[in-house]
């Protein structure tokens, strides 16, 4: 399992990819040292199917006597909500997955002594999506840390909730052979063939369109992802040359100060300036502006490109003295600089004054 991982939360669908997802941790439990699995299941409520759905997923659990958590969002409220329905769908989805992860299923009077053990929130995105991902960003444009696709690994919320996605090196082919396989029953979500959708356009109609023209176009579109992520890795060990300017008892501060005072911040960053200024100095020739954002996207606190860019700066990089974006803000106090996020954006802007 992933970093030892003992906890373990499966979104499902009920679709093939995710069923097969659920059969294969279920039947592997025990030897990939999972110690707490549930399934969870969100129910839109945007299409008439989705009850047939629910009522898979929620078999399935008692067929292999499984702990399951069901959310149902109000599909009139998703419809009418700014921005992308499908954009508005993933987030409500992942938000709803966030609680589960949060419930005393996992977080009972045991795991309080240990409250910064990892919590996994799994999906089946396979090798497939990545493509997709990988080709929708080329077109609307990207970096190169955009380029990496969707990640295998990564911080949902800090400090102890992952994502995880192990299926990213698998075909849907060959998921599809593991289901016959095992003669597991899903259920084919229509909405799948609703070309209105970006990325079913790419699905069904683009990616087809490309790999007729230069096979095995899924494939390299994957390369390519590995390519980017062997390269941002690289960046990655460049950008120790920041971690002299941290304070190393940071945490310990954060909770006995910080915290005290903002009960709504959940984590946080302090940066000595001097030792930054130092860093710049040293490298005053070079743009670190882009490496410290990337530094501190990996720590979880995600900014823009350019936020902390000024071309009249040491290398180019400005840390503001006061600043928000988002639920991440950003506090001068002396030589120490504090990164801060917090539950929504107005607790963000509360700490700046």
């Amino acid at each position: 399992m992933k970093n030892k991982i003992k906890k373990v939360l499966l979104a499902v669908s009920g679709g093939l990819d995710s069923m097969s997802l659920a059969h294969f941790f279920i039947c592997n439990q025990k030897d990939l040292g999972i110690e707490k699995l549930a399934m969870a299941h969100v129910h839109h409520g945007l299409r008439e199917s989705a009850d047939r759905d629910e009522n898979l997923v929620i078999y399935f659990a008692k067929k292999f006597n499984v702990k399951i958590f069901v959310k149902h969002l109000d599909g009139n409220a998703l419809k009418n909500s700014e921005g992308s329905l499908e954009e508005n769908a993933r987030d409500w989805r992942y938000q709803a997955l966030l609680e589960f992860a949060k419930d005393d299923f996992f977080n009972d009077e045991n795991s309080k002594e240990n409250s910064n053990e990892k919590i996994a929130i799994v999906t089946a995105h396979h090798a497939n999506d990545l493509s997709e991902t990988v080709y929708m960003r080329l077109a609307r444009g990207t970096t190169l840390a955009g380029l990496r696709g969707i990640q295998e690994f990564r911080i949902f919320e800090k400090p102890n909730i992952y994502l995880y996605r192990p299926f990213l090196n698998l075909t849907r082919e060959k998921i599809l052979e593991y289901a016959k396989e095992n003669q597991i029953i899903w259920a084919e979500d229509e909405t799948n063939f609703d070309v209105q959708f970006s990325r079913n356009q790419i699905r069904h109609n683009m990616l087809p369109h490309l790999e007729k023209n230069f096979p095995n176009a899924v494939e390299q579109l994957c390369h390519i992802a590995n390519l980017a992520d062997r390269a941002y890795q690289k960046i990655l060990q460049a950008n120790e040359i920041f971690k002299k300017a941290f304070v190393e008892n940071a945490n310990e501060i954060f909770k006995n100060e910080i915290q005290k005072k903002f009960p709504n911040a959940i984590c946080g960053i302090a940066i000595n300036k001097k030792k930054l200024n130092k860093i710049c100095s040293q490298y005053k020739q070079t743009n670190l502006s882009e490496m410290f954002r990337l530094h501190l996207s990996e720590l979880g606190f995600r900014f823009p490109i350019d936020f902390f860019y000024n071309k009249n700066e040491n290398a180019c990089l400005k840390l503001p003295h006061k600043n928000q974006f988002g639920k991440r803000a950003i506090a001068k106090n002396g030589s120490i600089t504090w990164i801060c996020e917090f539950l929504n954006s107005q607790d963000a802007q509360n700490f700046l004054f």
